[in-house]
């Protein structure tokens, strides 16, 4: 593998603090210096690719531990090497996929199947997230343990909560003797029954029956309760409430071990979104009210959130295009992540870039255990460049994704990834 030289770059690393005009040199797949040109020149060798970051920011590798990739079962709608094409693309070095494919992800095999195919398509790494219970059928434990030997980083039903405290007990204290978070998709099926959005003045406004904050609240405080009877790892997907900002707030506080994620859209859209009916904005949890987005938006800046992730939902073109109550909950959100954040947060004065980049590199990175999210010396050449003042449209057709059910198509958006670099390799260009 060649040297890998990226010249003129503001690089910014918040794992160690960095905000500075650089230059990187890696060396074997690892950043070996970072510093003056000249220093960074002397440490690649002379047959070095250079990369030149020119009014560009150079960060750490972006990671989402939250996205479908629907392989094995559904590859029209995503496989795992266009989902890790349309990672890359985004700025994404690095995912965690959901176990809710058919069949799940429930087993040694499945989870050594996720990583075979990875490997092959050789763009962005993808970290399989095993199920908790066989089949995801909330019934019984899955071979947890066998999963983790496999290379599982944690353990989810995403798409469904475990349904009994008991079993999420017996599970979380699995968990915890192999070292590894539970993800909890906290949802109260008999609250949200029926649900199409968020309940409130819109949905009543629009004749769709909608879902209570309380649906994700009540399971919320359960999980806190058993994270703190088991002392396991609790990982909140998908915050979207005050109270459960304000539940984990708490737990925090009482050194509970729960973080939590949210994602972009429910950082940037309300239910208000909703009124046009277009099935592109029906997701679960459901778009929120704008008290809800600003204490998700309070949660990430006090750090009560750790992690922004985009639950890169795929669907068909057909499934999304009928009426809003028969379509499935879900949108894409891997290519336009960093674009919306850094136009409707950062450039709206909402929050910092500062206050950005480590819910999408150390915090993700901790969580799951991972040696990555920094540019420190020795680390894995895993990283991103930004184009922070490009202003693109949203073009759905244009995405590395199989799927185009993405809310923010036509927008325009400031802030592009120019290039990704995985293991010192060049893997997208603008």
């Amino acid at each position: 593998m060649p040297d890998l030289l990226i010249t003129n770059g503001r690089v910014v690393d918040p794992s160690q603090g960095v905000d500075a005009l650089q230059d990187l040199a890696v060396v074997d797949g690892k950043i070996a210096f970072a510093g003056s040109a000249e220093a960074a020149a002397g440490r690649a060798g002379a047959d070095a690719e250079v990369l030149d970051a020119t009014g560009l920011t150079v960060v750490p590798g972006l990671i989402d531990m939250h996205v479908h990739l629907r392989e094995p079962g559904t590859e029209e709608e995503e496989t795992i090497a266009s989902g890790a094409a349309a990672a890359v693309a985004g700025g994404f070095t690095s995912v965690a996929c959901m176990p809710n494919t058919d069949p799940a992800i429930d087993s040694e095999t499945a989870i050594s199947f996720v990583i075979q195919e990875a490997s092959r398509a050789g763009l962005a790494r993808v970290f399989p997230v095993g199920a908790i219970t066989a089949g995801r059928r909330g019934e019984a434990l899955a071979e947890m343990a066998q999963m983790a030997d496999a290379g599982a980083v944690a353990f989810s039903d995403d798409g469904a909560a475990v349904p009994t405290a008991g079993l999420l007990r017996q599970a979380m204290s699995y968990a915890r003797m192999l070292g590894k978070p539970i993800l909890e998709h906290c949802e109260n099926p008999s609250l949200a029954h029926g649900g199409l959005m968020h309940e409130g003045a819109v949905s009543t406004s629009l004749g769709l029956p909608g879902i209570p904050a309380e649906a994700e609240e009540v399971v919320v405080a359960r999980d806190v309760a058993l994270a703190r009877l088991t002392s396991s790892r609790l990982h909140v997907q998908h915050i979207s409430t005050r109270g459960s900002v304000e539940i984990v707030r708490r737990a925090k506080a009482e050194g509970i071990q729960v973080t939590a994620e949210v994602t972009p859209h429910h950082l940037t859209l309300s239910h208000d979104a909703v009124r046009g009916y277009d099935p592109d904005f029906k997701v679960n949890p459901p778009l929120r009210s704008a008290e809800d987005v600003n204490a998700c938006l309070e949660g990430l800046r006090d750090g009560t959130i750790d992690v922004i992730a985009s639950d890169h939902a795929p669907h068909l073109a057909e499934e999304k295009e009928v009426e809003f109550q028969y379509a499935p909950f879900g949108m894409i959100g891997l290519e336009t992540t960093v674009g919306v954040l850094l136009t409707h947060l950062v450039d709206a004065g909402l929050v910092g870039l500062s206050e950005i980049l480590p819910a999408l590199t150390t915090g993700p990175a901790a969580i799951l255990g991972l040696e990555l999210g920094s540019l420190r010396a020795g680390c894995a050449a895993d990283l991103a460049l930004l184009d922070l003042n490009a202003e693109w449209v949203v073009d759905p057709k244009q995405f590395k994704s199989k799927s185009a059910n993405c809310p923010f198509r036509g927008q325009k958006l400031s802030g592009q990834v120019a290039a990704t670099v995985v293991d010192g390799r060049v893997v997208y260009k603008r």
